[in-house]
């Protein structure tokens, strides 16, 4: 069995495995210089968001190696309805109370002994699971049938209803952005899916509209300088760090916009951190990672995708579109390209749910990755 030789085999793509561990040595490096400070002064100990932050690396580098050696992706897509369920259940569980914890106005994390569970979070995970394997099983459906292309968009109306009364708007644009990407490439006619799609885009706007603080975050973004102690104050505190960071930046823990200026620095301003103390030549290293990372994850997506290894394909190419848009939304948002959103930095920012659910997401990538290829061999001789 394929899975039986991925156990005795070394993941097939090292690129992807290079710079992912070198995006996580990044975060770590990263996470301990912009939070020194804030943790010294709020809770006496300056190591305390670092020596968690790689508590949650060691956990997950632990977990995506077991996912890698125990995980069978047969299973995943046999188990693709459970996966589904966990999702709704777990946004659900978030927003009951007692279970679910409130943070700075959002309730997102259901509180554990020791550990906070971001509820969106493995909610991706399974969502993208179910879609995985609802596109493989309807695959001709969904080119002829309309009823067949809106059953999912249903569930990712029904997801992003939950994930809205956290509020969590930004979890659920992610899960559009992957949705729309996954529906298209399984050959939805052009038509129907430009409709839909300018019918959620439209209805995604007016959601964002018609929230006063998210009009007051679109304003603030269009001219943050206009209301620089108010709306604008992450993006101009962003902006001033991006600045001073020039061509080479000020030097590793020489941050001057982390000390109380620039909020969350450690999580989703991290970016604007690395910008100050490295400067530009920082920054295009860290996207050049991030864009290594992603053409790994795209290529074997459209390869599997080729072969008709639809769920894997679509599995893969689900992770991807998730893992790029989280960073380009974050990048985007820290640079004041885009409105302010609640996401993370992937596998660099701080935070024990995204970095575990990152580190499964990309050793079912790599374990993929590794199955394809040891069925190749198998092929050619068959063809001899």
């Amino acid at each position: 069995m394929a899975h039986e030789r991925v156990l005795h085999r070394r993941p097939e793509d090292m690129w992807l495995l290079g710079g992912v561990l070198l995006l996580a040595i990044t975060g770590l490096v990263m996470v301990m210089s912009a939070s020194l400070q804030i943790a010294e002064t709020k809770l006496g100990s300056p190591f305390y968001f670092f020596s968690r932050h790689l508590v949650y690396l060691l956990l997950a580098a632990t977990a995506g190696v077991l996912t890698y050696l125990l995980v069978p992706v047969v299973m995943l897509e046999r188990l693709r309805m459970l996966a589904l369920i966990g999702a709704v259940l777990i946004l659900m569980a978030v927003l009951v109370p007692g279970i679910g914890r409130e943070v700075n106005g959002s309730q997102r994390w259901i509180s554990l002994p020791g550990f906070n569970i971001q509820a969106s979070e493995p909610a991706k995970l399974g969502y993208l699971i179910w879609l995985a394997g609802y596109i493989n099983n309807q695959r001709d459906a969904l080119q002829q049938r309309w009823q067949t292309f809106l059953i999912p968009l249903g569930v990712l109306g029904f997801l992003a209803l939950l994930l809205l009364a956290e509020p969590d708007f930004g979890a659920a644009v992610v899960l559009g952005i992957a949705t729309m990407g996954m529906l298209f490439m399984a050959g939805v006619p052009m038509l129907r899916f430009l409709s839909v799609a300018l019918t959620v885009v439209l209805a995604a706007a007016a959601v964002a509209l018609l929230q006063p603080y998210r009009v007051a975050r679109l304003m603030s973004f269009l001219d943050p300088w206009a209301d620089q102690f108010g709306g604008g104050y992450q993006l101009t505190q962003s902006l001033i760090a991006f600045g001073r960071g020039h061509i080479d930046g000020v030097g590793l823990g020489n941050s001057v916009q982390k000390l109380f200026y620039l909020p969350e620095a450690h999580t989703d301003f991290v970016f604007a951190v690395t910008a100050e103390e490295f400067g530009l030549i920082g920054t295009v290293l860290l996207i050049s990672l991030f864009i290594l990372v992603c053409a790994r994850i795209f290529q074997l997506a459209f390869r599997l995708l080729d072969k008709q290894q639809l769920f894997s394909g679509q599995l893969v190419l689900g992770i991807a579109l998730v893992f790029a848009s989280q960073a380009f939304v974050n990048m985007g948002v820290n640079m004041g390209l885009l409105p302010t959103k609640g996401l993370t930095l992937p596998l660099v920012s701080y935070g024990g749910s995204s970095l575990l659910v990152m580190s499964v997401m990309i050793a079912l990538v790599l374990k993929i990755g590794t199955e394809a290829a040891a069925h190749v061999p198998a092929r050619r001789r068959e063809r001899r």
